[in-house]
């Protein structure tokens, strides 16, 4: 998509702090971050949300799946991490480009009133 910012950063035509990219996803810093590590993942084909994702999207999903944990540890997340996918605007959705949120570094709240990232 010619406008979306995460289609943009994953074809290199906007700089990230890119942490890990290869031919499917792309990983990079969170410019606004919630705890001292918060980096998004995403895919570099363009999937509006979870919502959109179907039967063809499973292994991708996967691979980010276990990649979200092998790329926290590489950030020092030894202890834990928190994982967020938002979904639609209901769901607290902002960028609509499937992306994981993973954050940590420090504790986390478990109420989850508090918890909020788009």
């Amino acid at each position: 998509m010619s406008d979306c910012l995460f289609c943009k950063i994953a074809a290199g035509e906007i700089p990230a702090k890119v942490i890990f990219e290869d031919e499917d996803v792309i990983a990079f810093h969170d410019i606004h971050p919630v705890a001292p590590v918060h980096f998004l993942l995403l895919p570099k084909v363009h999937i509006d949300s979870l919502a959109h994702a179907t039967a063809q999207h499973q292994a991708l999903l996967g691979k980010m799946m276990l990649l979200t944990s092998k790329l926290a540890a590489e950030q020092g997340l030894s202890d834990g991490y928190r994982t967020i996918i938002n979904t639609g605007h209901g769901g607290g959705q902002t960028f609509f480009h499937l992306h994981i949120h993973i954050i940590g570094g420090k504790p986390l709240s478990t109420n989850i009133s508090e918890i909020s990232t788009q």
